[in-house]
Protein backbone atom coordinates (compact mmCIF):
# COMPACT_ATOMS: atom_id res chain seq x y z
CA UNK A 1 0.00 0.00 0.00
CA UNK A 2 0.90 3.38 -0.83
CA UNK A 3 2.22 5.66 2.22
CA UNK A 4 0.69 8.71 0.83
CA UNK A 5 -3.16 8.84 -0.82
CA UNK A 6 -3.91 10.30 -4.19
CA UNK A 7 -5.07 13.88 -4.13
CA UNK A 8 -8.58 12.95 -5.10
CA UNK A 9 -9.32 9.99 -3.15
CA UNK A 10 -12.26 9.01 -1.43
CA UNK A 11 -13.79 6.29 0.58
CA UNK A 12 -16.95 6.73 -1.38
CA UNK A 13 -14.88 4.66 -4.27
CA UNK A 14 -14.38 1.50 -2.86
CA UNK A 15 -16.81 1.24 0.46
CA UNK A 16 -16.85 -2.66 0.11
CA UNK A 17 -13.40 -2.23 1.69
CA UNK A 18 -14.11 0.20 4.03
CA UNK A 19 -16.17 -2.44 5.87
CA UNK A 20 -13.81 -4.89 5.89
CA UNK A 21 -11.29 -2.27 7.65
CA UNK A 22 -13.81 -1.02 10.26
CA UNK A 23 -14.59 -4.92 10.80
CA UNK A 24 -11.28 -5.81 11.56
CA UNK A 25 -10.74 -2.80 13.88
CA UNK A 26 -14.24 -4.25 15.55
CA UNK A 27 -13.42 -7.35 15.94
CA UNK A 28 -9.86 -6.99 17.18
CA UNK A 29 -11.61 -4.53 20.07
CA UNK A 30 -14.16 -7.31 20.43
CA UNK A 31 -10.67 -9.60 21.15
CA UNK A 32 -8.71 -7.36 23.20
CA UNK A 33 -11.54 -6.26 25.65
CA UNK A 34 -13.02 -9.77 26.05
CA UNK A 35 -9.07 -10.57 26.98
CA UNK A 36 -9.18 -7.81 29.51
CA UNK A 37 -12.45 -8.73 31.18
CA UNK A 38 -11.01 -12.43 31.62
CA UNK A 39 -8.19 -11.01 33.86
CA UNK A 40 -7.93 -9.48 36.80
CA UNK A 41 -10.21 -6.78 37.40
CA UNK A 42 -8.68 -3.27 38.03
CA UNK A 43 -10.16 -0.23 39.58
CA UNK A 44 -10.20 3.45 37.95
CA UNK A 45 -11.13 5.52 40.40
CA UNK A 46 -15.00 4.05 41.49
CA UNK A 47 -15.01 1.70 39.02
CA UNK A 48 -14.44 -1.43 37.59
CA UNK A 49 -12.15 -2.41 34.81
CA UNK A 50 -14.83 -4.91 33.92
CA UNK A 51 -17.44 -3.34 33.46
CA UNK A 52 -16.18 -0.15 31.92
CA UNK A 53 -14.91 -2.94 29.15
CA UNK A 54 -18.29 -4.50 29.01
CA UNK A 55 -19.76 -1.05 27.76
CA UNK A 56 -16.97 -1.15 25.37
CA UNK A 57 -17.75 -4.87 23.92
CA UNK A 58 -20.92 -4.29 23.29
CA UNK A 59 -20.52 -0.95 21.24
CA UNK A 60 -18.11 -3.02 19.22
CA UNK A 61 -20.30 -6.34 18.50
CA UNK A 62 -23.02 -3.78 17.51
CA UNK A 63 -20.95 -1.68 15.47
CA UNK A 64 -20.25 -5.41 13.66
CA UNK A 65 -23.43 -5.23 11.86
CA UNK A 66 -22.91 -1.58 10.66
CA UNK A 67 -19.87 -2.86 8.55
CA UNK A 68 -22.15 -5.95 7.64
CA UNK A 69 -24.80 -3.06 6.61
CA UNK A 70 -22.03 -1.07 4.49
CA UNK A 71 -21.14 -4.26 3.02
CA UNK A 72 -24.20 -5.19 1.53
CA UNK A 73 -25.15 -1.93 0.38
CA UNK A 74 -21.65 -1.58 -1.64
CA UNK A 75 -22.20 -5.27 -2.76
CA UNK A 76 -25.90 -4.39 -4.33
CA UNK A 77 -24.44 -1.17 -5.90
CA UNK A 78 -22.06 -3.08 -7.76
CA UNK A 79 -24.21 -5.83 -9.01
CA UNK A 80 -22.56 -8.28 -7.38
CA UNK A 81 -24.59 -12.13 -7.82
CA UNK A 82 -27.34 -12.99 -5.30
CA UNK A 83 -25.07 -15.90 -3.52
CA UNK A 84 -22.49 -13.38 -2.52
CA UNK A 85 -25.04 -11.21 -0.65
CA UNK A 86 -26.88 -14.40 0.36
CA UNK A 87 -23.72 -15.72 2.28
CA UNK A 88 -23.16 -12.76 4.14
CA UNK A 89 -27.08 -12.70 5.09
CA UNK A 90 -26.70 -15.70 6.39
CA UNK A 91 -23.63 -14.66 8.61
CA UNK A 92 -25.40 -11.82 10.18
CA UNK A 93 -28.05 -14.33 11.28
CA UNK A 94 -25.39 -16.48 12.59
CA UNK A 95 -24.19 -13.53 14.31
CA UNK A 96 -27.75 -13.01 15.76
CA UNK A 97 -28.28 -15.97 16.79
CA UNK A 98 -25.35 -16.29 18.91
CA UNK A 99 -25.61 -12.78 20.13
CA UNK A 100 -29.93 -11.93 20.19
CA UNK A 101 -29.84 -9.14 22.21
CA UNK A 102 -26.87 -7.14 21.30
CA UNK A 103 -28.87 -4.57 19.54
CA UNK A 104 -31.61 -4.02 22.86
CA UNK A 105 -28.50 -3.93 25.16
CA UNK A 106 -26.53 -1.47 22.90
CA UNK A 107 -29.36 0.80 22.77
CA UNK A 108 -29.90 0.81 25.93
CA UNK A 109 -26.41 2.28 26.74
CA UNK A 110 -26.54 4.94 23.76
CA UNK A 111 -29.57 6.38 24.00
CA UNK A 112 -29.56 6.30 28.25
CA UNK A 113 -31.20 9.48 28.09
CA UNK A 114 -34.64 7.70 27.26
CA UNK A 115 -34.12 4.55 28.77
CA UNK A 116 -33.31 5.80 31.91
CA UNK A 117 -36.86 7.56 31.33
CA UNK A 118 -38.80 4.66 30.37
CA UNK A 119 -39.64 6.93 26.79
CA UNK A 120 -37.15 4.64 24.81
CA UNK A 121 -38.11 3.15 21.57
CA UNK A 122 -37.99 -0.69 20.51
CA UNK A 123 -39.30 -2.90 23.56
CA UNK A 124 -39.55 0.14 25.97
CA UNK A 125 -42.23 1.39 23.80
CA UNK A 126 -43.86 -1.44 23.75
CA UNK A 127 -44.06 -2.29 27.92
CA UNK A 128 -45.24 1.39 28.38
CA UNK A 129 -48.62 -0.08 26.38
CA UNK A 130 -49.31 -1.80 29.90
CA UNK A 131 -46.82 -0.10 32.36
CA UNK A 132 -46.03 3.58 33.41
CA UNK A 133 -42.40 4.95 32.27
CA UNK A 134 -41.28 5.32 35.43
CA UNK A 135 -41.76 1.37 35.95
CA UNK A 136 -40.61 0.60 32.77
CA UNK A 137 -37.55 2.52 33.09
CA UNK A 138 -36.91 0.01 36.06
CA UNK A 139 -37.57 -3.12 34.50
CA UNK A 140 -35.49 -2.09 31.61
CA UNK A 141 -32.32 -0.77 33.35
CA UNK A 142 -29.29 -1.57 35.80
CA UNK A 143 -26.38 -2.71 33.02
CA UNK A 144 -23.25 -4.74 34.29
CA UNK A 145 -21.01 -7.96 34.03
CA UNK A 146 -21.09 -11.25 36.09
CA UNK A 147 -17.70 -12.51 35.73
CA UNK A 148 -19.65 -15.87 37.24
CA UNK A 149 -21.96 -16.08 34.65
CA UNK A 150 -19.36 -14.73 32.15
CA UNK A 151 -23.10 -12.62 30.84
CA UNK A 152 -23.44 -8.61 30.37
CA UNK A 153 -26.87 -7.82 30.70
CA UNK A 154 -29.24 -4.74 30.35
CA UNK A 155 -32.48 -5.10 32.08
CA UNK A 156 -34.02 -8.11 30.59
CA UNK A 157 -31.33 -8.77 27.87
CA UNK A 158 -28.39 -10.73 28.08
CA UNK A 159 -25.38 -11.38 26.03
CA UNK A 160 -22.80 -14.24 26.49
CA UNK A 161 -19.06 -12.73 26.53
CA UNK A 162 -18.37 -16.29 25.69
CA UNK A 163 -20.03 -16.30 22.40
CA UNK A 164 -18.71 -12.75 21.37
CA UNK A 165 -15.38 -13.75 19.74
CA UNK A 166 -16.20 -16.40 17.84
CA UNK A 167 -19.32 -14.58 16.47
CA UNK A 168 -17.12 -11.57 15.79
CA UNK A 169 -14.71 -13.56 13.96
CA UNK A 170 -17.49 -15.36 11.99
CA UNK A 171 -19.20 -12.26 10.94
CA UNK A 172 -15.60 -10.35 10.12
CA UNK A 173 -14.54 -13.50 8.24
CA UNK A 174 -17.57 -13.36 5.90
CA UNK A 175 -17.27 -9.52 5.45
CA UNK A 176 -14.10 -10.35 4.02
CA UNK A 177 -14.95 -12.92 2.02
CA UNK A 178 -17.77 -10.80 -0.02
CA UNK A 179 -15.19 -8.12 -0.21
CA UNK A 180 -12.49 -10.61 -1.75
CA UNK A 181 -15.44 -12.00 -4.09
CA UNK A 182 -15.34 -8.27 -5.49
CA UNK A 183 -11.69 -8.04 -5.62
CA UNK A 184 -11.81 -11.31 -7.77
CA UNK A 185 -14.60 -10.08 -10.09
CA UNK A 186 -12.42 -6.46 -10.48
CA UNK A 187 -9.19 -8.56 -11.25
CA UNK A 188 -10.85 -11.21 -14.06
CA UNK A 189 -12.46 -8.07 -15.38
CA UNK A 190 -8.91 -5.81 -15.35
CA UNK A 191 -7.26 -9.05 -17.44
CA UNK A 192 -9.87 -9.10 -20.07
CA UNK A 193 -9.66 -5.19 -20.19
CA UNK A 194 -5.82 -5.73 -20.82
CA UNK A 195 -5.72 -8.64 -23.22
CA UNK A 196 -8.83 -7.22 -25.35
CA UNK A 197 -6.79 -3.95 -25.20
CA UNK A 198 -3.81 -6.02 -26.51
CA UNK A 199 -5.65 -7.87 -28.85
CA UNK A 200 -6.94 -4.52 -30.86
CA UNK A 201 -3.45 -3.47 -31.27
CA UNK A 202 -2.04 -7.13 -33.04
CA UNK A 203 0.21 -7.81 -29.70
CA UNK A 204 -0.54 -11.57 -28.75
CA UNK A 205 -0.85 -12.40 -25.88
CA UNK A 206 -2.17 -15.89 -25.45
CA UNK A 207 0.49 -17.85 -23.48
CA UNK A 208 3.06 -19.68 -24.28
CA UNK A 209 3.07 -18.68 -27.95
CA UNK A 210 2.17 -14.90 -27.42
CA UNK A 211 5.03 -12.35 -26.71
CA UNK A 212 3.18 -10.52 -24.40
CA UNK A 213 1.73 -13.03 -20.84
CA UNK A 214 -0.97 -11.54 -19.04
CA UNK A 215 -1.97 -13.21 -15.80
CA UNK A 216 -4.04 -12.81 -12.84
CA UNK A 217 -2.06 -13.48 -9.43
CA UNK A 218 -3.24 -14.88 -6.43
CA UNK A 219 -2.72 -11.58 -4.93
CA UNK A 220 -5.85 -9.87 -6.78
CA UNK A 221 -3.49 -8.03 -9.45
CA UNK A 222 -3.07 -8.71 -12.85
CA UNK A 223 0.74 -9.01 -14.01
CA UNK A 224 2.54 -8.42 -17.16
CA UNK A 225 5.34 -9.58 -18.83
CA UNK A 226 7.48 -10.45 -22.29
CA UNK A 227 8.14 -13.51 -23.04
CA UNK A 228 11.97 -12.92 -24.17
CA UNK A 229 11.90 -16.76 -25.36
CA UNK A 230 9.53 -15.79 -28.34
CA UNK A 231 10.74 -12.26 -29.24
CA UNK A 232 13.98 -11.40 -31.11
CA UNK A 233 16.82 -9.06 -29.38
CA UNK A 234 16.59 -6.01 -31.73
CA UNK A 235 12.39 -6.16 -31.17
CA UNK A 236 12.54 -5.98 -27.53
CA UNK A 237 12.68 -2.24 -26.66
CA UNK A 238 9.92 -1.63 -29.79
CA UNK A 239 7.34 -4.15 -28.05
CA UNK A 240 7.64 -3.00 -24.91
CA UNK A 241 6.96 1.02 -25.72
CA UNK A 242 4.23 -0.59 -27.94
CA UNK A 243 2.59 -2.63 -24.87
CA UNK A 244 3.07 0.61 -22.46
CA UNK A 245 1.21 3.25 -25.11
CA UNK A 246 -1.59 0.66 -25.64
CA UNK A 247 -2.03 0.53 -21.85
CA UNK A 248 -2.03 3.95 -21.43
CA UNK A 249 -4.35 4.59 -24.28
CA UNK A 250 -7.08 2.62 -22.59
CA UNK A 251 -6.40 4.29 -19.28
CA UNK A 252 -3.89 1.67 -17.51
CA UNK A 253 -0.32 1.74 -17.03
CA UNK A 254 2.67 -0.82 -15.53
CA UNK A 255 4.02 -0.27 -12.21
CA UNK A 256 7.06 -2.40 -11.09
CA UNK A 257 6.40 -4.10 -7.36
CA UNK A 258 9.81 -2.77 -6.12
CA UNK A 259 12.37 -0.19 -6.61
CA UNK A 260 9.66 2.50 -8.78
CA UNK A 261 12.57 4.65 -9.55
CA UNK A 262 15.12 2.26 -10.37
CA UNK A 263 14.67 1.75 -14.19
CA UNK A 264 12.26 2.53 -16.70
CA UNK A 265 9.23 0.68 -17.40
CA UNK A 266 10.05 -0.23 -20.96
CA UNK A 267 13.29 -1.12 -19.92
CA UNK A 268 12.09 -3.08 -17.31
CA UNK A 269 9.87 -4.89 -19.57
CA UNK A 270 13.22 -5.58 -22.05
CA UNK A 271 14.83 -7.02 -19.00
CA UNK A 272 11.86 -9.66 -18.36
CA UNK A 273 10.43 -8.65 -15.47
CA UNK A 274 7.11 -9.06 -14.23
CA UNK A 275 4.86 -5.77 -13.83
CA UNK A 276 1.97 -4.75 -12.38
CA UNK A 277 -1.13 -3.45 -14.27
CA UNK A 278 -3.10 -0.66 -12.27
CA UNK A 279 -5.67 1.88 -13.84
CA UNK A 280 -4.51 5.30 -13.73
CA UNK A 281 -6.47 6.27 -10.77
CA UNK A 282 -4.73 3.72 -8.40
Amino acid sequence: MNATLPDDWSPADNPYAIAVSEANWLRATVVLTVERMHSDDVQVGWFSSRQIDARTLVVALRQLLAAVKLERIALNDLGMPPAVVTALDEAEQRFLEALPDIKHVRDGLTHFEDWARGIGFGPQAAARKRATPRDVARYFWSFGYDPATDNVTMGPFTISVNEAVPAANTLCAAIYAAAHAVDQRNTAELRIHVVQALDDAAIACTAPQGPVLVSQGNDMRVWLSINLSTVPTGELGDLAQRVTSVLASTGLRLAPPTFPQAEDITDRLVAGEVLRVERHNQ
